[in-house]
């Protein structure tokens, strides 16, 4: 059996009598404590999902058609985040696809990007 110990709130300082492993006086507390703890993983989810979409919505207008080529600077110009990418293909000739979900992009010559969407 667990003995009650006088403890103090982790989140307003409120001693209070409970369990060994209870750490906050109440629900309201206890929720304050994980509101603040995912707040900040949420803040850092909301910012990457924001620049990937970004991207995204950059190759989907610069690639109506499937497959194109851009300049590297032309996507720099319109705010293109080379940093964020959902995942890469290595080709068996050993090239690397950079995707941001279903539309992705080869370097190609000449700073020259190849577009590409996924089936």
């Amino acid at each position: 059996m667990l003995k009650s110990q006088k403890k103090q709130c982790q989140i307003c300082g409120t001693a209070f009598i409970g369990r060994a492993d209870k750490k906050f006086c109440s629900d309201g507390c206890r929720a304050v404590y994980h509101q603040n703890n995912k707040s900040a993983d949420v803040t850092i989810v909301k910012e990457v999902n924001k620049i990937l979409k970004l991207n995204r919505s950059l190759l989907v207008k610069l690639n109506p058609n499937g497959k194109s080529v851009v300049t590297k600077e032309a996507l720099v110009k319109l705010g293109f985040n080379f940093n964020y990418y959902t995942n890469t293909i290595t080709t068996k000739t050993g090239n690397v696809y950079y995707f941001c979900y279903e539309y992705g992009y080869l370097y190609g010559e000449d700073r020259k990007l190849v577009l590409v969407k996924s089936k």
